[in-house]
């Protein structure tokens, strides 16, 4: 019997990475966006290539798929989940709001004797799929029973593409999906590419406090010293240097927090700084540092490990300088950088760090953060 998965976001991650690694499982893919232009190109061409570019490079065609445009034809997006196996979304924690009310109404109208629907967000946040969940649960359209939801980690780099690259995506070889296997008992998806994972937790945080932290880390040091590439960046020694003591303090983190063995966090680590010097992904750190708030809020890559290193006793002290070199990322392209500029020019330096950080006067990482938005 033919599968289906519907993806929203059809950007280059949704076409590069889920919606590849769900057509290499079998499923059609149709693809829901907002995006008028992106969606009438992918409906009206029959097929698009990922190109993997690093160690053991390779091409592959991505075919039998549909698109459909969730902005004007919502109701036919509503029907294709409801018939649905799966339905993913790599459209950004902010935009969950809005995917929510459609995946509820289609939930709301799935067939009684068809399985359960697998609903996974493939965010870069904690558990974004309890945060799409909570959406549907808002939108109270009931028939909740007929849907499984379950948390992912993901993982791959998907830089910039070149203006003239239409649907075909350039991507790293390495990549990483990982899904908690406790939400659907024995009757998990079939997805080779895709691991399963009793307690996700440790693969989120890893994979977010050292692939997202490190990041974002080289492409706010690389802003400061002139870098317009992420790979010219980390071959800066100071941008390095820095990128490298964050690592080990989030490392350090990592394996107090979940077990990690040593070692393996060390060659972890060591991947990841080989992925950010991959010279062929050509990525910006223009686009790797945009959304410098969302960057900075508490549950994020640099307050979230930064404050649990604070609580420890210890001083995280190469995260927090990090945290300063973010407020100085001024990219107008960005409209967060912008926004970001203007609270520092409008808000006492207490009140900034409330409202962008949202940690309060009393925790531990409230000065340490205070006295890089003084110096800002």
């Amino acid at each position: 019997m033919p599968k289906t998965a519907v993806h929203f976001g059809a950007g280059n991650i949704g076409r590069g990475f889920v919606g590849l690694i769900l057509h290499n499982a079998g499923y059609e893919v149709v693809f829901a966006d907002v995006n008028a232009e992106l969606i009438d190109a992918l409906a009206t061409t029959p097929t698009y290539e990922v190109r993997e570019v690093g160690a053991g490079a390779s091409t592959r065609t991505v075919d039998n798929y549909r698109a459909l445009n969730s902005a004007t034809h919502e109701d036919d997006v509503v029907a294709a989940i409801a018939a649905a196996d799966i339905v993913t979304t790599a459209v950004g924690p902010n935009i969950l709001r809005f995917v929510a009310p459609v995946i509820a109404r289609a939930i709301a109208a799935r067939a009684d004797d068809l399985p359960p629907l697998a609903v996974m967000a493939c965010e870069n946040a904690i558990n974004a799929t309890d945060l799409l969940r909570e959406g549907v649960v808002a939108a109270d359209l009931g028939g909740l029973e007929k849907a499984v939801f379950a948390n992912t980690a993901v993982d791959r780099i998907v830089p910039v593409q070149a203006p003239d690259a239409g649907l075909d995506v350039t991507v790293e070889t390495f990549f990483e999906w990982a899904i908690e296997s406790g939400p659907f008992g024995d009757e998990a998806p079939v997805i080779p590419d895709a691991h399963f994972v009793d307690d996700l937790a440790p693969y989120i945080e890893r994979k977010l406090f050292t692939v997202n932290t490190g990041h974002a880390t080289t492409a706010y040091h690389g802003f400061l010293a002139g870098a317009s590439s992420i790979s010219d960046a980390i071959a800066i020694p100071s941008v390095l240097a820095e990128v490298t003591a964050v690592l080990e303090e989030t490392s350090a983190l990592l394996v107090a927090k979940h077990g990690f063995a040593p070692e393996t966090q060390a060659a972890y680590r060591a991947t990841i700084l080989e992925r950010f010097a991959n010279p062929h992904l050509d990525d910006t750190v223009a686009r790797v540092g945009r959304q410098p708030l969302r960057k900075l809020s508490r549950n994020e890559r640099f307050i979230g490990p930064a404050a649990a290193i604070a609580e420890s006793g210890a001083t995280p002290e190469a995260l927090v300088r990090t945290m300063g070199a973010a407020l100085h990322f001024d990219v107008a392209e960005d409209p967060e950088s912008q926004e970001l500029k203007e609270l520092l020019a409008s808000l006492p330096a207490s009140d900034f760090v409330t409202k962008v950080t949202g940690l309060e006067p009393a925790h531990p990482l409230f000065p340490l953060v205070l006295a890089e938005v003084d110096k800002a």
